[in-house]
């Protein structure tokens, strides 16, 4: 009878595990919109908008007689249910800071591919890939959280200008590790 009353809990909460897991992949012919900001907002929170993303990383390693092989995939991800905007005046101008959160995502996607593409198989394989990921997961977040501090949250126009140019050439430069 237990066995059948958390199958029935976890069967029921599928719906809303899997609502949650909505996910847009970055790709630079599709920029966010508004209507992809789908969380109620966060009224008590200063920000008129915030974006959730983040990094997804998986990998497998086969050996045979020439050694070992690693597969991996990475990607850099936008979750519109906990996404949100409140009323925002400079639509186009939030949307974009919005959008370069998005981006500074993609560019360590990148540096985590580039990383990934150097590693030779080893051993504490695992232990090594799982350093590389939380290493560059650490630099995504302390870049998101300076992004927001240098432009006061977008209010700072100058330095949203700086920091578009400054990703925007760091995403060049990794340009053959894009998805």
């Amino acid at each position: 009878m237990r066995f059948w009353s958390v199958l029935f809990i976890f069967v029921l909460s599928l719906p809303l595990v899997a609502q949650d897991v909505e996910k847009i992949t970055w790709d630079k012919t599709r920029l966010l919109e508004w209507e992809d900001f789908k969380a109620n907002p966060k009224k008590h929170l200063p920000y008129k908008a915030n974006t959730n993303s983040g990094l997804s990383f998986s990998w497998n390693a086969t050996e045979s007689s020439d050694g070992t092989t690693l597969t991996y995939e990475v990607g850099s991800n936008f979750y519109p249910n906990r996404s949100w905007v409140k009323e925002i005046e400079e639509v186009d101008y939030l949307l974009a800071h919005e959008q370069l959160h998005f981006d500074i995502t993609e560019l360590h996607a990148r540096k985590l591919r580039k990383a990934l593409s150097n590693y030779e198989p080893g051993p504490k394989m695992k232990k090594v890939l799982n350093n590389i990921y939380s290493e560059t997961e650490q630099q995504r977040q302390h870049m998101q959280n300076q992004f927001d501090k240098d432009t006061n949250h977008s209010i700072n126009k100058e330095a949203e200008y700086k920091w578009r140019k400054f990703v925007e050439k760091e995403l060049n430069k990794l340009s053959e590790y894009s998805s």
